[in-house]
């Protein structure tokens, strides 16, 4: 996500750093090459124009800062801006005063409106309410039926009713039964998956404003894809004048998109970017932080959205009592080393949480090394345990020449991948001995960890 628009940033920024003072001249060419980064990005080319417009306006204006160096002071302005552009603060959904809650998710067919309503309803279960999703798709039961699997999946409740004749007297009676259903069996909030279709037709606009009048919604959604750019600012736009949306979700911005959709979508709509899908996973649903997204963009990293990933993924008690044993001396063993792996792997991939390092200063060697990451040889690290018995996992000394070609068979692997997962955990081993001791930061250098 915005990998290349970051890279033309910073090489924008870059020249300016060898600047003694911000001129005209020097300014002017920096302007170009964030506009230039900006459209390529695909950025609509309307809040490009006032972008560039704003940026040079407070670069030439009393609001520069001379203590601050040139490239310092276009990185503040730029990063000033693009807030603005993404909306200044996290936008909160909003809840009914007497539950339900009654969200409604537009979209076009294909933009992963169901996959997100699963997403959206999983992301409410953890933060304590009791979502009940309901599909009024009455012409396509493949999409029911998608509902009813991501329902299952992730353990939430599901509203089915009897379809009938698929017109919108279906639909109106559908979503009335759940909106009943939701106050009968306590839950409250109310997950409209509604019928989405190839491009923007009249019959979809007044079913959904069929819909929008009969439910009083809380909350219009619409789901985008990312990767379409330019035309989903322009879907997300022909629905805000029928509906007047609440706000947007940006799916699939895990994916090669340029991002210009992100930086468009709000100035284009005037509606905040609530929710971005960053995965497939049921759980790869986050809140759209905008100084955060910001940050990522200019390199900065998002080291907040890795801490409350951490919180979220890592089995805390668990992770102190191995830590305690690691740096008592010899209580580090294979089968702490699998859980430890198991956590990581939780938290998302290796690639999606290095991009949330900096990529300036003493963490650029990482962002590169991130690119080198093998996600596969994490897997087959964990294969290579898994192919252990529970005393070799325990006492790895016991692993011979035979017992390592056994392990290698039955992970599929090979007895060097063996030989190197074990000196690897050798080394890990006697850091954490070292830790114990005092010398931590001495041995870190040295060391190479798995798929890296």
């Amino acid at each position: 996500m915005f990998e290349n628009l970051q890279e033309k940033l910073q090489r924008t920024f870059k020249a300016l750093r060898g600047q003694a003072v911000l001129s005209e001249e020097n300014m002017q060419e920096a302007l170009r090459e964030l506009r230039l980064a900006l459209l390529e990005a695909d950025v609509n080319f309307k809040v490009v124009k006032q972008f560039i417009d704003q940026v040079q306006a407070k670069a030439s204006g009393q609001q520069v800062m001379t203590a601050l160096s040139p490239g310092e002071q276009v990185i503040k302005i730029v990063r000033d801006e693009l807030v603005e552009i993404l909306g200044k603060d996290t936008a909160k959904v909003k809840f009914a005063s007497q539950p339900p809650t009654v969200i409604l998710m537009a979209g076009l067919q294909g933009s992963g409106k169901t996959t997100t309503s699963g997403k959206l309803a999983n992301w409410l279960k953890n933060g304590g309410h009791r979502p009940l999703l309901v599909s009024v798709d009455v012409y396509r039961p493949a999409a029911r039926e998608q509902l009813k699997v991501v329902a299952q999946t992730i353990k939430a409740h599901i509203y089915e009713g009897e379809v009938g004749e698929a017109n919108t007297a279906t639909v109106e009676r559908l979503a009335k039964e759940a909106k009943r259903e939701a106050v009968i069996s306590g839950c409250d909030v109310l997950i409209v998956d509604t019928a989405g279709r190839l491009h923007i037709d009249d019959q979809l606009m007044d079913e959904m404003q069929s819909l929008k009048r009969l439910l009083n919604p809380q909350e219009i959604l619409f789901v985008a894809d990312a990767m379409t750019g330019q035309d989903a600012v322009n879907s997300a736009d022909e629905f805000h004048k029928k509906l007047t949306l609440t706000g947007v979700v940006l799916t699939k911005l895990d994916g090669d998109a340029r991002g210009g959709a992100a930086l468009s979508i709000r100035q284009v709509t005037g509606q905040p970017i609530k929710f971005i899908g960053v995965g497939e996973k049921y759980d790869a649903l986050e809140p759209f932080h905008p100084d955060r997204i910001v940050s990522r963009i200019l390199g900065m990293g998002d080291i907040l959205s890795l801490i409350e990933k951490a919180e979220q993924s890592v089995d805390k008690k668990k992770a102190q009592e191995i830590a305690s044993r690691a740096l008592a001396g010899d209580g580090f063993s294979l089968e702490d080393f699998r859980d430890q792996l198991r956590q990581v792997k939780k938290m998302g991939s290796i690639q999606s949480l290095m991009g949330m390092l900096p990529s300036i200063g003493p963490f650029s060697g990482l962002q590169k090394a991130a690119d080198k990451v093998d996600e596969g040889q994490i897997n087959r690290v964990e294969a290579i345990i898994n192919s252990m018995t529970n005393h070799e996992r325990l006492h790895h000394e016991v692993i011979n020449g035979s017992r390592r070609k056994r392990i290698a068979r039955g992970s599929g692997t090979s007895v060097q991948e063996v030989n190197n997962l074990l000196r690897q955990y050798a080394q890990m081993k006697k850091m954490f001995k070292q830790m114990g001791k005092g010398s931590f930061m001495r041995r870190m250098a040295g060391m190479k960890f798995p798929g890296m």
